[in-house]
């Protein structure tokens, strides 16, 4: 089978690789073949890829900016193919807001973006905070805080739901 599908991911921690890394195993157990590319390193020609799925990671309530420039100087391409994208924040811990039309980062998102993927869908990521340096772990301490989550700074959780990352990636085979 051709390669048609690219995989680009912006990952601060490494839970949206993780997550790009099982989307990428899903959708090849049922025969679609997929680069898999840091959205930093994307020189290839997109114009090869007819299935395009963005994965971005959140800090600080915001999307990496390398995302939203790859997005906005490659829209044409974009608007060209089938495209996917998926956000990963520790909001979507939430039951209500674990949606993209329920999470406030997804929402401001596209807003402020003039492109409008085939698929879009929010995971939870992995809180760690033993991983994180000193700033990082008191600024996501703090906003916990403010969010009636976990403080202690030997937590770990990881918040992804892998079944709903699977159905994702079946709907992704399905799109192709």
């Amino acid at each position: 089978m051709t390669n048609n599908t690219v995989i680009l991911y912006s990952s601060t921690d490494g839970q949206t690789l993780k997550i790009c890394q099982e989307i990428k195993s899903q959708i090849a157990s049922k025969g679609l073949v997929a680069d898999l590319l840091s959205i930093d390193d994307t020189t290839s020609n997109l114009k090869q890829y007819s299935l395009i799925i963005i994965g971005a990671s959140i800090r600080y309530g915001v999307h990496h900016k390398k995302v939203i420039e790859f997005i906005n100087s490659s829209k044409t391409i974009l608007d060209s193919a089938k495209t996917v994208f998926f956000s990963v924040n520790l909001v979507a811990r939430k039951p209500e807001k674990n949606t993209p039309s329920t999470n406030p980062y997804v929402i401001k998102f596209f807003k402020n973006i003039d492109w409008r993927p085939t698929l879009v869908e929010v995971f939870a990521g992995k809180l760690d905070y033993k991983k994180y340096p000193f700033f990082d772990r008191i600024m996501i301490q703090f906003i916990m805080w403010i969010t009636k989550g976990p403080t202690n700074t030997d937590t770990e959780i990881e918040y992804t739901d892998w079944k709903k990352v699977q159905a994702f990636s079946e709907k992704i085979v399905a799109l192709a």
